[in-house]
């Protein structure tokens, strides 16, 4: 029986987190066990960084963007000894159970423990939306709002001066987020990693979009293709481009993608997976994550979902293809 739960935030934080741990801490409670959070990550394992959480302390922190344990990625984890140390660090701390919120990389580090034998579960919190097997992370939703609501202002500038804005979006591996984007606030090209740029195309459409006094063009590029600086030069090397090179914009959204308050729905969606992973791990499930299913709540082994790439579902390629949003041509394999 767990009677001491811990649980930890890694890699990137991801608006969602502080609802997520706040729902573990009054799970766990109801349930007869206390919970300690480790800050700073799995460093805070090591670091013996421990915060004892009581339900005052999560729920006031609740509308909070971020994370108030605090986050990074933790570079002694890597290695194989390091992992069985923490092991053994928690065993010394009477902690017999461990909830891990975060990304890829996070939810190996879960997985590690799983092995080692210390019930653990995961719970994904990364605004890339890149975790195979489920439909939504936490951090995605309010991610995209911040974005949209960014573009938004960019584009009354874009509209008063007859100009193209290049607008660079977080997605590092996954298009995730300038596609959906990209279909919200209107863009003319979305340029995500799944699929190559036709830059011919690009500029051929943004000329054309000139030469009918068109009074705006956007366009969404995803930081895991290349930055905005690379992406004006592919441009520059075609013909007819200087009329575009001259009247385009750059802005690189950045880290203010991650921040803000969690929206309703990171808030609702982060309260389910924190429950669930909650009584998932106190009734004897380890080495698994939850995931958002159908619009469900449901337990995955982490061994069927890490190492798969997820790829943008058909139904929103199609919406954008329909929405003439020009996302380049499938990748030759």
């Amino acid at each position: 029986m767990i009677k001491t739960l811990g649980i930890l935030t890694s890699g990137g934080d991801a608006p969602g987190m502080n609802p997520a741990i706040r729902a573990v801490v009054r799970t766990a409670r109801n349930h007869g066990a206390r919970t300690i959070g480790f800050a700073n990550g799995f460093d805070g394992i090591f670091d013996e960084e421990i915060i004892e959480l009581n339900d005052g302390f999560v729920t006031s922190n609740m509308d909070r963007g971020g994370t108030i344990l605090q986050s990074s990625r933790c570079k002694r984890f890597y290695h194989e000894e390091k992992r069985t140390e923490a092991f053994h660090r928690l065993r010394e701390m009477d902690v017999s159970g461990l909830i891990v919120i975060g990304g890829d990389g996070s939810l190996h580090g879960a997985r590690a423990l799983h092995q080692l034998g210390l019930p653990t579960i995961g719970i994904p919190g990364s605004i890339d939306n890149d975790i195979w097997g489920t439909e939504m992370c936490i951090g995605v939703d309010t991610a995209a709002n911040t974005i949209l609501s960014m573009v938004d202002r960019i584009k009354d500038t874009a509209r008063s001066h007859r100009r193209c804005f290049l607008i660079e979006v977080m997605g590092r591996n996954s298009g995730y987020l300038g596609l959906i984007s990209a279909i919200s606030c209107g863009a003319e090209v979305a340029v995500i990693p799944e699929f190559r740029p036709n830059y011919a195309r690009i500029l051929e459409r943004m000329n054309k979009r000139f030469a009918q006094t068109r009074n705006n063009s956007t366009i969404i590029l995803s930081e895991g293709v290349c930055h905005t600086e690379e992406f004006v030069s592919r441009i520059g090397e075609l013909e007819n481009s200087d009329k575009l090179c001259r009247e385009i914009r750059k802005t690189v959204l950045g880290h203010v993608q991650r921040g803000g308050s969690p929206s309703h729905f990171d808030r609702v969606l982060a309260s389910r997976m924190g429950e669930l992973a909650a009584i998932a791990i106190l009734q004897g499930e380890s080495g698994s994550m939850t995931a958002l299913r159908k619009g469900r709540i449901s337990i995955l082994d982490l061994d069927h979902t890490l190492g798969r790439k997820k790829h943008p579902a058909m139904d929103m390629l199609r919406l954008a293809r329909n929405l003439n949003i020009d996302f380049g041509d499938p990748v030759e394999v």
